[in-house]
Parts: structure tokens; sequence; C-alpha cells
């Protein structure tokens, strides 16, 4: 059976099945191959379609996991350096922690977009390894900083560096998934996020064992060690990390074929999958409601996100003071080992139904309580569980959030911008994070807790908004003459309408 056929006999005629060749031949005549309403005039053999997913599986998506793995802990191991010395080694005092966790926002929001849209226009093949050479090396740097005005240099640099990596990754895979299935691909690299806390944590305190590495001691070996482990990653991605799918050449011809015409059937009035840049499609991918409501769930998200990955040992610290800080180290990994198996059970289910929305507002009630927990209790087995909560939530909404702004636009210049808009909108989350936990807030960080509490209260809000809105603005458009609202547009017009697009519905 051909892998892609004509919908003639669903609509009742003489059914015949074509070659691949003959499909794409008759795409590519035809431009666009969706219906003024969005419809696929395609269809697909589904057992192709499991096969080519299952290698893609293989092949795209463990490198990029294991970047945003390093990714993350060259990012984050600055908590496990603090239990080290850090802050003593270099004379830190008062707030000038959280000054150089800011620092490090300042850039990884200014260069998001930008990042973003580099991405696209270089190839992901060669930006996302290179960009993960950048923040190695940088990585490495810091394990010989002096002082405080040093250490705020390298994690500027690191910023910048580690700017493009979610957004570039999050575009990156939706060049290869359809929508429904992207949410659970973006779970398997965004699971390194809670992976990397426990990970990091292992990490550290096992490098910690050691008397020196080379000429560094103490918290510098962690840096080290951890760069020099990216920086050999970045240059094997080099060689493993196919661009998208017409270079790849652990595809058939068949097979290429197959991978484009499934991204493309879901693209309303796209001709091609990867379009040129379009100042119009660049601003509605910015300009959606849509996006710019999701991006703002995943602000109020990131602030829980940071806060657990750069305060979890300093809050375990409080819980647990007088075991070690190998002890306290190690005591920062169980929540979120369970934290990562939650983000892969609610993306997994995302993906089966097809929805993104109503999973995110889901993962809100756990986090509240999770904070209430920490605000109403002083016992530190009930403040230890209540990391349970807030981990097995938090890192769940990354995947969804990403993957919803992705469904919700329809060109690749879009996506690229919408999903650049959404992690520039959750890192300015991440920089509120860095001032939620302030020392003199110690032990109890009454304001910390409440900030994390009132957050997921108001993504639960925004969620339900979301649901309605979208419910009541599909009804108004079915009210609509799709064919009468096209009249007299052109096809280059209507492949820039995007979410505008009389035909298009929004997806929960």
């Amino acid at each position: 059976m051909a892998s892609i056929s004509n919908h003639s006999s669903e609509r009742g005629e003489k059914p015949h099945s074509e070659t691949l060749e003959t499909a794409s031949h008759d795409i590519e005549k035809t431009g666009a191959i969706t219906d003024h309403h969005g419809e696929s005039l395609v269809r697909f053999d589904p057992a192709a379609e499991k096969r080519l997913r299952n290698k893609l599986d293989y092949m795209i998506v463990p490198t990029v996991s294991i970047l945003y793995l390093f990714c993350f802990i060259d990012r984050a191991n600055i908590g496990n350096a603090r239990l080290a010395g850090f802050e003593k080694d270099l004379g830190l005092k008062n707030y000038d922690y959280n000054i150089v966790l800011s620092i490090f926002y300042i850039s990884y929001i200014v260069f998001e977009i930008p990042s973003n849209l580099a991405c696209k226009y270089f190839g992901p093949g060669w930006f996302l390894p290179a960009i993960s050479l950048g923040f190695g090396i940088t990585s490495l740097g810091t394990a010989f900083v002096q002082t405080k005005e040093a250490a705020c240099g390298v994690r500027f640099v690191l910023g910048i560096f580690e700017a493009g990596m979610m957004p570039g990754i999050s575009y990156y895979l939706s060049r290869w998934y359809r929508r429904a299935e992207l949410t659970f691909r973006l779970s398997l690299f965004i699971v390194m996020a809670p992976l990397a806390g426990a990970f990091g944590g292992l990490l550290a305190s096992g490098i910690l064992t050691l008397d020196h590495f080379g000429s560094l001691h103490a918290w510098r070996m962690i840096f080290g060690i951890e760069g020099i482990i990216t920086i050999g990653l970045s240059l094997i991605s080099f060689f493993t990390l196919t661009d998208r799918p017409e270079t790849a050449r652990w595809l058939s011809q068949e097979e290429k074929e197959l991978a484009i015409a499934r991204i493309q059937s879901e693209r309303m009035a796209q001709t091609t999958v990867l379009d040129n840049f379009d100042k119009k499609k660049l601003w509605l991918g910015f300009w959606n409601p849509m996006v710019l409501s999701t991006a703002f769930v995943f602000l109020l998200n990131n602030i829980t996100v940071q806060g657990l990955a750069f305060f979890t040992p300093t809050i375990v610290s409080t819980i647990y003071p007088n075991k070690t800080t190998i002890e306290k180290q190690l005591f920062t990994v169980p929540p979120y080992v369970v934290g990562a198996v939650f983000v892969l059970g609610l993306s997994f289910s995302s993906w089966r139904f097809d929805r993104r929305v109503i999973f995110i507002l889901a993962t809100a009630p756990f986090t509240m309580v999770g904070y209430i927990l920490f605000l109403a209790s002083h016992e530190a087995r009930v403040r230890y569980a209540a990391t349970f909560l807030a981990a097995v939530s938090t890192f769940a909404a990354g995947p969804l959030a990403n993957a919803q702004v992705s469904a919700v636009v329809v060109s690749d210049t879009s996506r690229s911008m919408a999903i650049g808009t959404n992690v520039m909108f959750g890192n300015i989350g991440g920089l509120i994070s860095t001032w939620s936990y302030l020392p003199y807030d110690a032990p109890d960080y009454k304001i910390g807790n409440g900030i994390n509490l009132a957050g997921s209260s108001i993504i639960l809000i925004v969620s339900v908004l979301q649901l309605l809105w979208m419910a009541w603005d599909n009804k108004r458009r079915d009210a609509k003459d799709v064919d009468a609202e096209l009249q007299g547009v052109s096809e280059s017009e209507m492949e820039s309408l995007e979410w505008k697009h009389p035909g298009f519905r929004w997806r929960p």
C-alpha cells in the first residue's frame, strides 16, 4: 500500500492508490495540500507513518535531549556550587548571589527571539551544536573566575549561548513531527530539566569526592568537569544532528517525502514546509492571542521551574541543616526523578488526546498544594514532600506550552517567532525567580513560596479563560462562509493570513 494517497475513495469515488512519487508530483503542482477548512487533501498509510515516527524518535530525539540535559546542568549547577563554597570563595554577600543569577537572564531574555530566528536562517543542524559548544566553553570558564564581576561576566555570556536552546530544539522538532505528536517529543528533551536537577546533584556530589581536577578544587571542579563534557558532546552533535528531512541520509527518498507531506498536511494554505522569512507571518506569530496568553502562563510557570533549579539545594539545606553537603546534594535528587515521570506521563496523554491547555490547567492544583504546605508547615518531612508536589506539576507545563504555541500558528516562520516569544516570556519568569528566595526571608522563604502559590493560582484561572475563549471564537468562525470570505484573495495572500484565515480553528 502506498504511504500517501488521494482522498478520492473517502468521497465515494473509485478507490485507488498512488506511489509516493506521483502524490508528491500532485502536491507540487497544486501547492498547498489542505483545503480552505484546513483538512488534508491526502491521507497517509498509518503503518508507514508509525515506521517513520519510530525512526525519527531514535535518530532525532536522543541528540537534542542530551544537549539540553547539559544545557540545563551548565545553567543550574551554580546552585550545587553554592553549597560547596561558591559564595564564600568569591566574597559574595547579601544579594550578590541573586545578582549573579539575574545577569544570566538579562542576556537570556534579550537574545531569545533573535536566536530562534537565527536558528531558522542558519539551520538547526549547525546552529544548535554551535551554541552548545559556546555554553560548554563558557561553563568551563566559570571554573576560573575569582571575583563577583567575573562571575557576572561569564553568566551573561552563558545566557547568550543558552538562549537559543529550548526554543531552537522546540522549533527543530516541529520540522519533523505532527501537532499531536509534538508534545510528547518535546517532553523527551524538556524532561532533561528535572533530570538535570537529579543528575546534576548526583554528578556534583560525585565530583566533590575528588581531591582536585587539575588545578581546580571544590566547586570549581563542578564547572570544569561538566563544561568539558558539554564541549565533547557538542562536537559530536555536529555530525549526528540532521538539519531537515531532505538532508537525512538515514531516510529513504519515500520516507523523506512522507516526512515532508505529513507536516505540510497540517499547515493550512502553505505551499512549502520551510518558507522564507515574511514580516507579516513574523508579526502574526507574535501578535496571536493564544501565543501571548500561553507565554504569560509559561512566564508564571517558569518562576517555579527556575526557582526549583536554583534554590532546591538551598531549601533542602534549611529543611535538613545538620546533614553534610553531599547528603544535602543527594536529597535534591528524588523530587526531580518523580517530576520527570510526571512530565512524560502528562505529555504522553496530551499526544493521545491531542489536547494541551487542559493538561496545563491540571498541573496548577498540584503546585498550589505544594506551596500551601511550604507556607503552612514547619515540619521537615512535610516541607520535603511539598518539593515533590511542585516538581511533579511544574516541569510538565514546559512541553505543553511550547507545543500549544506551535499548534496555534500555521507557517514555519510564524512558528519560529511563536516559540521564541513563548520561551522569552518564560525566561522573564526565570529572572523573577532569581529574586524569589532572598537571604532575609530564610529559612521559611514565605515571599518566594507565596509568589509561587500566586503564580500557579493565576495559571489555573488563565487556562480556564483560554478554553472558554477558544470555544467562543471557534463558534463565531463556524458561522462564517469560508469560501465567501476568501473570494478575491490570491494564493500568496491566503498563505500569509495565518490564524486570521477564516478556515482556521483554535486547537485546545
